[in-house]
């Protein structure tokens, strides 16, 4: 037994190691951009282009992030209480478009919806006049078909923290679906959908490549994007930092408001049984149900069926330098992983006293890769080549870019955790690496497994800061890709995309069945 009390959750070694990781994260983002202020000629405000700018990324980010979290309900639930054949595999490849590089989506989406796409082909054999892909519904498309995926998974996750034991009840009580909706699913609904579409939201701020390609003018300009002009027509540091500060505050703001809404009381612990749904079982939810599934599925692998098309036929062309770049990719993609599990643990530890330092998680989404790369670029260079430290950077920079993911799942898991069995693993004397070995890793799993394949994908298909730092023989595939397709070398950029496909879809995969091996999903 143990000594004296020990309050829920303490942890000193987690808590140490939780604030290191808060101040490497606030260091890494402050001083690059302290960097970029010092090289700037003097600050200026915003002018009228830069809040136009501002009202569209608003705009659209909460279009994308509503039409996301509204879809992913229907779709996750019937995820969550359907079994049938070849699930798994449904759920891994309905996860595809928020792991595929955006570019290379950007080619499917535009070979589905675009001018000669097969939606347009078929409007015209019916007489109908096209639809236009490009604006302000082409970003919120785009931008729903990356996070639709996203929003699907961390929803199936909260209706899996369900115990089975309370559907088990609720049908012993006669309770009809409107009533297991009201007393089980909507507190649970309550409590995740912020966090999803907080996630969501933040990811459309920081919006570039999907704007630059299908935003269709100067009206579709994202902040993001006004970065990137200010960099690259203007090398105007002092307006790229001030957005860059922008961007960085309206996303804390959204973050501070979820974490005050994310509140949820808990359901209890279970036996860890696979739940059996009742009151489901009725044949006009049960067609509902596969409707969702099969419309999510349509609109989310249409166009990763014509990725993987259009890349079979330039595999024969591809160089040698591809897979030299898959090989750089595939262990900058693990060393990220091992990273950002290590510091959303970290943090997840230290969010248990002090919740709110979640909101420091995503800041590796709420700065501007543009001007960390070159804050960075700044720092360095006076002290040695930059093209040495592009490995240790870039794996640093995707860390932080998949952390916020990786920490939206695993801090509520770890709350759930400590609230259901800290009290016996206090009584028991269990804290540090006992406490860890012993309850907190097993418990953790599932999430953990998910959160390590996401961030996996997302390293492998990262196209950042590698862009301003990498030499022509340490390139990623990704960058790879962008240099075919600047050669004009389009199918063997479409060959490379499809590899890099598989090599995302592979990693994501191994991690998530390892985390769910042994427990159903």
């Amino acid at each position: 037994m143990a000594a004296r009390p020990v309050p829920l959750g303490r942890n000193p070694a987690g808590r140490w190691a939780g604030w290191a990781v808060a101040c490497m994260l606030v260091a890494f983002v402050a001083l690059p951009l302290a960097a970029v202020f010092w090289r700037a000629s003097a600050a200026s405000l915003p002018g009228p282009a830069d809040w136009a700018a501002v009202r569209f990324t608003l705009s659209q980010a909460v279009l994308s992030a509503l039409f996301s979290v509204t879809l992913a309900i229907p779709v996750a639930r019937a995820l969550a209480r359907r079994q049938f054949p070849g699930r798994g595999i449904l759920i891994t490849l309905m996860g595809a478009p928020f792991i595929l590089p955006v570019i290379v989506a950007v080619l499917g989406l535009l070979a589905v919806f675009g001018r000669s796409g097969i939606i347009n082909q078929a409007l015209a054999w019916i007489g109908l006049p096209p639809v236009q892909i490009y604006g302000l519904h082409g970003v919120v498309l785009a931008h729903v078909f990356f996070n639709l995926p996203l929003a699907t998974r961390i929803l199936l996750q909260g209706w899996q923290g369900i115990p089975a034991e309370r559907f088990r009840l609720a049908a012993s009580l006669g309770c009809q679906p409107r009533d297991v909706f009201r007393l089980l699913e909507w507190p649970m609904l309550r409590a995740t959908l912020p966090g999803a579409a907080l996630l969501v939201f933040a990811i459309c701020l920081s919006s570039f490549a999907v704007a630059l390609t299908l935003g269709g003018g100067p009206r579709a300009t994202t902040v993001e994007l006004a970065i990137y002009q200010a960099f690259r027509l203007d090398f105007d540091l002092a307006r790229a930092a001030v957005l860059s500060v922008l961007q960085m505050a309206i996303v804390m703001l959204a973050a501070s408001l979820a974490l005050r809404l994310s509140l949820l009381d808990g359901f209890g612990r279970g036996l860890d049984r696979v739940p059996r749904r009742w009151e489901a079982e009725q044949w006009p939810l049960r067609i509902l149900d596969s409707l969702a599934l099969m419309l999510a599925a349509l609109f989310l692998l249409l166009p990763l069926g014509a990725v993987v098309w259009r890349g079979l036929s330039g595999l024969d062309a591809l160089p040698i330098q591809v897979w030299r770049a898959a090989g750089v990719s595939l262990v900058m993609a693990l060393s990220s992983t091992f990273l950002t599990v290590t510091m959303a643990l970290s943090l997840a530890h230290l969010a248990l006293q002090r919740r709110r330092i979640e909101a420091l998680g995503l800041l590796g989404i709420a700065a501007s890769p543009l001007v960390i790369g070159t804050g960075l670029f700044l720092l360095i260079n006076p002290f040695g080549d930059p093209a040495r430290w592009a490995f240790a950077v870039t794996v640093l920079v995707n860390a932080m870019a998949a952390l916020p993911f990786a920490l939206r799942v695993m801090a509520p898991a770890l709350r759930d955790i400590e609230r259901d069995f800290g009290p016996l693993a206090d009584s028991l004397g269990m804290t540090g690496l006992s406490r860890l070995r012993g309850l907190t890793l097993p418990r953790l799993r599932r999430p953990l497994g998910f959160s390590a394949g996401l961030a996996a994908a997302l390293s492998m298909g990262d196209l950042g800061v590698i862009a301003l730092f990498a030499d022509p023989e340490r390139a990623t595939l990704p960058l790879q890709i962008l240099r075919l397709m600047g050669a004009y070398r389009m199918d063997a950029a479409a060959g490379a995309g499809l590899i890099l496909l598989v090599f995302s879809l592979l990693l994501f995969w191994l991690f998530d069945q390892g985390g769910r091996r042994d427990a159903d999903t």
